[in-house]
């Protein structure tokens, strides 16, 4: 019953920008910290950036100054803005919602099943 359901992913052009959403259902994750983490093949999961519930940020610094995560409580859903999109930048990205570990390395809680971003040279 409890659902992530990341859109908003596809392919662009080097320097481009793209909206990911993660939608959240059968729970309400006001108080959690969400966060966006991603995966390319052959290589691990990594954090992207995170946003607490009082609207505290943390974002890594291969993103900072490019990605924006936002959160709408009241509609259960958090966002991140990806601009001057880079051609490393192409992984699986994933939202998350959590309480526990830390805002980089969650442990356990929930998480959607991935959106593709690809970007070009």
């Amino acid at each position: 019953q409890v659902q992530l359901v990341e859109s908003g992913g596809g392919l662009v052009q080097a320097g481009g920008s793209l909206r990911l959403s993660c939608a959240a259902s059968g729970r309400t994750f006001s108080r959690y910290m969400m966060g966006w983490f991603r995966q390319a093949p052959g290589k691990e999961r990594e954090f992207v950036a995170a946003m607490t519930w009082t609207g505290t940020t943390y974002y890594a610094d291969s993103v900072k100054g490019r990605f924006t995560i936002s959160r709408d409580n009241a509609k259960n859903t958090v966002y991140l803005q990806m601009n001057s999109l880079k051609p490393e930048d192409t992984a699986v990205y994933y939202c998350a919602a959590y309480n526990s570990g830390t805002y980089y390395s969650p442990a356990g809680g929930y998480w959607g099943q991935g959106t593709q971003v690809t970007v070009s040279s």
